[in-house]
């Protein structure tokens, strides 16, 4: 069971990874770097939140771990 400062971890390095490609995706698709910016903030705050709950809960669940 991962402790509760690498969920953490986890969760800020998966988020900046996936908030860049959606700020680029933002870019590609509007040419608006004001609203890729925007956005970014946006999908950052509101997925850290999410993915920590999801992350946590996943630790109370025992199936699918191996015995060490």
């Amino acid at each position: 069971m991962d402790t509760q400062k690498r969920s953490i971890a986890k969760t800020f390095t998966f988020r900046i990874l996936a908030t860049i490609t959606t700020m680029v995706l933002v870019l590609i698709f509007t040419g608006d770097l004001a609203l890729a910016g925007v956005v970014g903030i946006l999908d950052l705050v509101s997925k850290l939140l999410i993915y920590y709950v999801h992350e946590r809960v996943w630790n109370k669940i025992s199936w699918g771990f191996e015995a060490t």
